[in-house]
């Protein structure tokens, strides 16, 4: 999967807080407004009216990246055991506590994310975690210039899960931290819907990990609120209004671009 993920929360100028069905011409103008926010110095070069056009700024993005000699800024994420209530949180908990400077600059790389199969409490010697899960099923490091987690990466395989999670019925987590921990709103409640068929686990981590922390950094996701988990097959045909969007590649069909999560307004 490319790492340059084209896609965005709330891209500027789709009025997604009213009910909105989600079809091809608002997924385009959802991933070229991310690109829009994200890295306006590239979107001015490039054609963002077609899903071809975004493949070429996904390309030119990667060809970049090579060429930058600390690599872009990225989370490495080591994961041992999933349990997708439990990663919601700890992964809303984790990006809760990424300073603003280094925030700013993993937005500007997509908050790109790489996921690893390991155990954190085996690493804890050799490498420091930014943040932990309480019960050491995941940890993270960075964000950090790509070059600053080498040797983490070298050593662990990247994660493979590659069966489909099957459907569950809605449960409501809280997001970990005080109440108003600095937000500047009350506690709100948000539905999390997460499409499913044929969407694998390691797909699974790498789509809804995206529209977490990017809804942390947007203050959408704030310590005290809960977010109802919900999951459908696919996003395509809801009518509800959206806070926030996760929109990537479908790998299934060339060209096209795929709804994968979604976070409501207030419920």
């Amino acid at each position: 999967m490319n790492p340059h993920v084209l896609d965005s929360p709330r891209a500027p100028g789709v009025p997604l807080e009213e009910p909105t069905r989600l079809g091809p011409e608002l997924l385009l103008s959802v991933a070229a407004g991310r690109l829009r926010a994200a890295r306006p110095e590239l979107a001015a070069r490039c054609d963002l009216t077609t899903p071809q056009g975004l493949l070429g700024a996904r390309a030119a993005l990667a060809a970049e990246a090579e060429s930058d000699p600390g690599g872009p800024h990225l989370v490495v994420a080591v994961v041992d055991r999933f349990h997708l209530p439990r990663w919601v949180a700890e992964t809303c908990r984790f990006a809760l506590s990424v300073p603003r400077e280094r925030a700013a600059s993993w937005r500007r790389d997509f908050t790109r994310t790489v996921f690893l199969a390991g155990r954190p409490d085996n690493l804890a010697e050799r490498f420091a975690f930014d943040h932990v899960a309480d019960d050491g099923s995941a940890a993270w490091a960075g964000p950090a210039p790509q070059e600053t987690t080498t040797a983490l990466r070298r050593l662990l395989k990247t994660l493979d899960a590659s069966r489909e999670l099957s459907a569950w019925s809605p449960l409501t987590i809280e997001v970990p931290g005080p109440a108003h921990g600095g937000a500047s709103r009350p506690p709100l409640h948000r539905d999390l819907y997460i499409a499913t068929a044929q969407v694998t686990i390691s797909q699974l981590l790498v789509q809804v990990n995206h529209l977490l922390v990017e809804a942390v950094l947007d203050q959408l996701i704030a310590p005290g609120d809960r977010l109802t988990l919900r999951s459908v097959p696919r996003l395509t045909g809801l009518a509800l209004p959206f806070a926030a969007l996760r929109v990537d590649a479908d790998p299934r069909r060339t060209d096209a671009l795929r709804a994968y999560a979604a976070l409501t307004e207030e419920t």
